[in-house]
Formats: structure tokens, C-alpha cells, sequence
């Protein structure tokens, strides 16, 4: 009887001892399903998703092991991101990352309880994005792309590498908020610069051609050109009309100088991607985004396209090809 009481007592000591190991098996079983609504579309591209990825293997979370990444996307198509934030929702992600200023208003739009993370947005509290950047309020937090003096600093630069340029088209797109202020800071350098600028919108790859000839016709002489959403093809068709009429271009994300442009200047692409990591792992450990501070780029990069810069019979100055972050040969 004694030894079956015994018994009794050793077996209920190894099951609590046993208990804890349990629930972390249970816990470390969790999968997470983290949404990704992009402008650029899916597959994202390697510069993009790369860093993204490394941010959160370095916080432990693994792609097919402990989370899930369900993409969404719609290049040239901004008038279906609020039906695929909705399929996002539906899916009961745990956490929805949005890619640039209309993605995060669809997502916002779509959902008051599921947590937002944004990511390259230009002006979180001009979007209506985050009530601040110290206190964002609701379920939206994330890192902005913009500081005051960036896009001042891009004109500055391609001054630099051409200095004779006078009339430059600004390639925009209207509808996206996240565009306002930096233009608005664009506009305040280039009368401290002498550079007239001519607004074009660029909503869709439709607007291509209708571009083109305004910057023709209007003889403008270099081009800036904000994140617009068309996909990679178009980016290149851009590149490729810019060489042939010997325009220099500029704009604040590297993607497109990849592509064949001429230079970026801007928040370090990799680095905010890689951050994204951190508030997704706050979150998913209890944190709300309304207590998760909006944080500004602190490091910028400087990427050139060495091989376009010959096309056009450019010499890019000594001082830049030094403080350049990347040069494309």
C-alpha cells in the first residue's frame, strides 16, 4: 500500500514537474500569420522582402516554421487595395504590414482591432495615419520614410551631378497623401536651387505615355520621381526614355535606380524593412500599436547608376561617388 502511495506521489511530482515544459512546447507551436499589403505587388522584390525576412529571423521567427507571410498586392491597380486589405482581415492574420501611404489606408480602413505595422510612408500624421508620432493612438504604428531635409537633400545632390539643370517634371501621384508634404519641401528647395518644377501625375502605367510627351514638349531637363505604382517593367520604360533624351533622374527609393535611373536619395531601404521586425515582435508579445512610437529614418543612403550616368554623358562628381552607399557599374 505504501509503495503504491509512493508511486502515486512520484507520479503526480514528475507531471507538475513536467507542466512547464508542456506549455512552452505549446507556446513555441504557436504559428503566426503576418499579412503583407504591398504597392509593388507580389512576389515582393528581393530588396524588399531579403531585409524584411532577416528582421525577423533575428528575433527568432522563422517563414514556415513559426509564421506564415500571406502577400497582397496590386501594382498599377490602387483602386483594389481595399479588396485585398479585406481578404487580409478575412484571413484573421495576427499582424498586417502595409507598404507605403495608400496601402496603409486601406489597411486602416479594413480593420480597427487587427495591429498595422506601415512601412515607408511619407507622412504618417498629415495621412491621417497615427494621431502622432510619439503617441499613434489606435491600431496603426510603424516607421515614416520622411524627415524634413530628405527630399531638399535629393535635389542637392542631382544639382551636383548636373548643375546646368534649370526645368525639371515632378512625376507624381496625386491621390497618394503620403506625396504632399515632401513635395511641398521639394517645391521650398528648388526656388532656393533656381530649378522650376512642372507637376505631372502618374497614377497608373497608363499615364506613361502622356508623360513622356509633356516632358518633351515642355523641354524640361531632369526628372524627379516619386514611388509610383506601376510595376517593375514600367520602372524600366522610364530608365529607358530618360537615357535616350539625355534626362537625369532622381528619387528617394533605390528600386528604380536598380532598374536604370540615375540616383536616389533616401531613408535606407534595407534598415526600415529590417525594423519592421522589431514592432512585429512587440506585438506579438502583447504590445498595442497605439503605444508603439512612430519612428523617423536615421540612417539615409545614396544609391548612383554609374553605367546610366555614361549613357547620358554625365561625370558624376568625385564627392558623390565618395558618399555614395551603392553604385550600380
Amino acid at each position: 500500500m505504501k509503495l503504491r502511495f509512493l508511486g502515486f506521489l512520484l507520479m503526480v511530482a514528475v507531471a507538475l514537474c513536467s507542466a512547464p515544459s508542456i506549455s512552452s512546447a505549446q507556446q513555441a507551436a504557436k504559428v503566426w500569420r503576418i499579412g503583407f499589403l504591398s504597392y509593388v505587388g507580389c512576389p515582393i522584390p528581393p530588396g524588399i522582402m531579403g531585409p524584411f525576412r532577416q528582421g525577423l529571423r533575428e528575433l527568432a521567427y522563422v517563414e514556415g516554421q513559426n509564421i506564415i507571410i500571406e502577400c497582397r498586392g496590386a501594382p498599377a491597380a490602387a483602386d483594389r487595395l481595399p479588396g485585398l486589405a479585406a481578404e487580409l482581415v478575412r484571413l484573421k492574420v495576427d499582424v498586417l504590414v502595409a507598404q507605403g501611404t495608400s496601402p496603409a489606408l486601406a489597411a486602416k480602413q479594413a480593420t480597427k482591432t487587427i495591429p498595422i505595422v506601415m512601412v515607408y510612408v511619407g507622412d504618417p500624421v498629415g495621412s491621417g495615419l497615427v494621431t502622432s508620432l510619439a503617441r499613434p493612438g489606435g491600431n496603426v504604428t510603424g516607421l515614416s520614410v520622411l524627415t524634413p531635409d530628405m527630399v531638399p537633400k535629393a535635389l542637392e545632390i542631382l544639382k551636383e551631378a548636373a548643375p546646368s539643370v534649370s526645368r525639371m517634371a515632378v512625376w507624381m501621384d496625386p491621390t497618394n497623401p503620403g506625396q504632399t508634404l515632401p513635395d511641398e519641401q521639394l517645391d521650398a528647395a528648388a526656388k532656393i536651387l533656381g530649378v522650376r518644377l512642372v507637376r505631372v501625375d502618374v497614377r497608373t502605367a497608363a499615364n506613361l505615355d502622356a508623360a513622356f510627351a509633356a516632358a518633351l514638349r515642355q523641354r524640361e531637363e531632369a526628372l524627379f520621381v516619386y514611388p509610383l505604382p506601376i510595376p517593375i517593367l514600367d520602372l524600366q520604360r522610364i530608365a529607358q526614355f530618360a537615357i535616350k533624351n539625355r534626362l537625369p533622374t532622381i528619387g528617394i527609393i533605390p528600386q528604380p535606380v536598380r532598374e536604370g535611373m540615375l540616383m536616389s536619395y533616401g531613408a535606407n531601404q534595407a534598415e526600415s524593412y529590417r525594423r519592421v521586425g522589431t514592432y512585429i515582435d512587440k506585438i506579438l508579445k502583447g504590445a498595442k500599436p497605439a503605444d508603439l512610437p512612430v519612428e523617423q529614418p536615421t540612417k539615409f543612403e545614396l544609391v548612383i547608376n554609374l553605367k546610366t550616368a555614361k549613357a547620358l554623358g554625365l561625370t558624376i562628381p568625385p564627392s558623390l561617388l565618395l558618399r555614395a552607399d551603392e553604385i550600380i557599374q
